[in-house]
């Protein structure tokens, strides 16, 4: 990905992530030229359909207001993620925004998959990708799974290698007693817990800086040190 990626806690398409999102579609799209975003509900497709048709409105809705062109695209299943159309659609978009839901379901749903190749396509080219929950955690180098008594549950996309994305990481942070003393002796030597709180991004690029935005705190963790990063400061990764 050559393109900006915005990983999110929670709050997609909400009033509280539009500075993220103008941001998002300024630094990607320029010449004055109106931005071509496309949302995908994905995540959400073991839910019913009122509530896929809810997360596509409410991506239109929130980018048009933004002042953006945008789809958002039905593609709740492998058979949506293979149809040339939506592929197509993808590859064209500016701004590429999956939203929230099951991560396990979303990796499954996009793997090896035109729209997934379309998804890399764009972004080579320099098209934004935003993840918010579910979103975010599919990218990541694992699925993390706290439930089990362990944090390596599945492989999945690895855009950030050798990472573990919590969102909503405030909920846990309420029990951080608790939590982290669990969680911090789970992770690997060389790799690490990337805890995003809820109405907040974490904004950057692969190899190049990173800054969170929203309104609150970024955390990584690895098995020997805990870094909190507050709205507006830069972020390193550990690798």
């Amino acid at each position: 990905m050559n393109g900006l990626i915005a990983l999110l806690g929670s709050g997609e398409y909400l009033p509280v992530m539009n500075e993220t999102d103008s941001y998002l579609l300024k630094q990607t799209v320029g010449n004055g030229r109106i931005p071509r975003v496309v949302c995908l509900p994905t995540a959400a497709g073991l839910e019913n359909e009122e509530s896929v048709a809810r997360w596509k409105r409410m991506g239109e809705e929130h980018f048009r207001a933004l002042g953006s062109d945008v789809n958002a695209l039905h593609i709740t299943n492998r058979a949506e993620a293979d149809d040339p159309l939506n592929a197509s659609l993808i590859e064209q978009a500016d701004l590429i925004y999956f939203s929230g839901g099951n991560p396990s379901y979303l990796f499954e749903t996009m793997q090896n998959t035109k729209a997934w190749e379309a998804v890399l396509s764009a972004t080579a080219r320099g098209a934004a990708f935003a993840g918010c929950s579910a979103g975010a955690m599919f990218v990541g180098g694992f699925l993390p799974d706290l439930r089990g008594f362990k944090i390596r549950q599945r492989e999945v996309f690895g855009l950030l290698p050798k990472s573990h994305i919590f969102p909503h990481f405030d909920r846990m942070v309420a029990w951080r007693g608790i939590t982290i003393p669990i969680l911090q002796p789970l992770i690997p030597e060389g790799e690490y817990a990337l805890g995003l709180d809820e109405d907040t991004a974490l904004v950057g690029k692969l190899g190049g800086p990173w800054q969170v935005m929203g309104c609150q705190s970024v955390y990584v963790i690895t098995k020997n040190e805990i870094k909190t990063y507050s709205t507006g400061e830069q972020v390193s990764l550990p690798v």
